[in-house]
């Protein structure tokens, strides 16, 4: 049974999270041979005040550039 974590930041509608579940489950029925029932998927939504890059958070990289 694949497990998958996968951690995003957050802003992602519910939407997109949906598709995304069904992208990745066909894609991990098709290469390991599962079946669907037999796919996890588990997201945590990341503040973007809690991840940084370079030493520098999303939240204040997002502020200091309004277009990201």
């Amino acid at each position: 049974m694949p497990i998958v974590d996968m951690k995003m930041l957050e802003g992602f509608s519910q939407d997109q999270k949906e598709a995304m579940y069904a992208e990745v489950t066909d894609a991990l029925c098709r290469t390991l041979g599962c079946r669907p029932d037999q796919v996890r998927i588990m997201v945590s939504d990341l503040a973007t005040g809690d991840f940084a890059i370079a030493g520098k958070s999303v939240a204040a990289m997002r502020k200091a550039s309004p277009s990201s």
